[in-house]
């Protein structure tokens, strides 16, 4: 029999949505991934790696070289202190990190908070651990947290959090006085934070992304996540980071092992090699996705869609509401990609309950040709589906 967790479980709607793209010839502005195909000397390195390198099982925990470059990233760029050796776990990709905290820090009946949206997997892995998830519902245009929403959800049974920042889809980064109340939760109820931070390297307009595990009280009781295949806009390079003191290491690295075991280590050296020698890339990549932002939010605007503020990811969203549509977001995205030729995603996917249902999400990390087209599309769309 299968398990109830996973029985019936629903094709998720990116996978949805990037099907009936294809179907219809249309263009993609659902599914997160760029146009370009990274940066070519990060995927020169894997290939040397691949021909002139090893191809038998690499250390657990990851090549050294990999877990020293992590380290040197994250000290460079976070002001962050990592010992390579006990508190860094090198994952296949960011999903199987966080599948191997949940089942590492997880017993049946702990409580997990979660706030909606939330990324999809979220929701079945902490189900199999065990835990009951308690939902914090975040909403636009702001997307933030209160100190009664955190009263409602923490208790003596609050055993973890997690915290997606930047947010996907909202593209938000969780302010430094966020960060603050919920590391006070979490410090005064023994609470774990396991931290998604797949897109700390895409934010927008001077800010910087600051870690949870950085606020006073939080170096001890913090996974951090991050991801090789976003930091370097390749999302098929399924390379992830566990980072934690070492306690909770060795029991991520223990739940690692029985997962995937071990990552394709010529990928590990070419996201090491990425990570000392390729720099630029940082300030470089999100400069141009900040550009193409832009450019898409401008032709949106022009066409009379309401767009909220996008601080990180590659994601903006649009009111359907405020731009004139009494459509909810699902009937409008079904209908854009069969009738206009343009794939999005409705937000209220990422919510288990309560949904808030007038908000889609677009991708921007296209070609400028990309988001042209897609704008003159889109602004047909809003013309036919706007309430009289």
């Amino acid at each position: 029999m299968v398990h109830p967790v996973f029985d019936n479980l629903p094709t998720t709607i990116f996978e949805r949505m990037s099907g009936l793209a294809r179907q219809h010839g249309a263009i993609n502005l659902g599914q997160g991934f760029p146009d370009d195909q990274g940066p070519l000397p990060v995927r020169e390195a894997a290939a040397r790696a691949l021909i002139e390198g090893s191809n038998q099982y690499p250390p657990m925990r990851g090549l050294p070289e990999l877990r020293a470059a992590v380290a040197g990233h994250y000290g460079r760029t976070q002001d962050l202190q990592l010992d390579p050796d006990t508190e860094i776990v090198i994952t296949s990709g960011a999903t199987e990190a966080l599948a191997a905290a949940f089942t590492a820090l997880i017993s049946p009946g702990d409580e997990v908070v979660l706030f909606q949206p939330l990324y999809d997997a979220y929701l079945p892995l902490v189900r199999r651990a065990g835990g009951a998830p308690k939902l914090v519902r975040l909403a636009p245009p702001d997307w933030r947290f209160t100190r009664e929403m955190l009263e409602a959800v923490f208790s003596d049974k609050t055993r973890m959090v997690v915290l997606n920042s930047p947010l996907n889809p909202a593209g938000v980064v969780t302010p430094d006085a966020d960060l603050a109340l919920l590391a006070e939760f979490c410090v005064r109820h023994d609470t774990i934070a396991v931290c998604d931070e797949v897109w700390e390297a895409v934010v927008f307009d001077g800010r910087r992304h600051r870690p949870l595990i950085t606020v006073p009280g939080m170096r001890e009781r913090t996974v951090k996540i991050g991801s090789a295949g976003k930091l370097f806009g390749m999302t098929g390079w399924k390379v992830g980071f566990l980072m934690a003191a070492p306690a909770l290491a060795k029991a991520l690295a223990a739940a690692h092992q029985f997962l995937t075991f071990t990552t394709p280590p010529n990928l590990q050296a070419g996201v090491a090699w990425g990570l000392e020698n390729h720099r630029a890339w940082f300030d470089e990549m999100p400069v141009e996705l900040q550009r193409s932002r832009d450019r898409l939010t401008a032709g949106l605007r022009a066409a009379g869609y309401v767009v909220l503020e996008s601080q990180g990811t590659y994601f903006l969203n649009v009111d359907l509401t405020a731009s004139g549509l009494a459509l909810d977001d699902v009937t409008f995205c079904e209908r854009c990609v069969v009738e206009f030729g343009v794939a999005a995603i409705p937000v209220s996917a990422f919510f288990a309950q309560d949904a808030v249902r007038n908000v889609v999400r677009l991708c921007f990390a296209k070609k400028d040709e990309t988001l042209d087209a897609a704008v003159e599309r889109l602004a047909r769309a809003r013309v036919a589906l706007a309430a009289p």
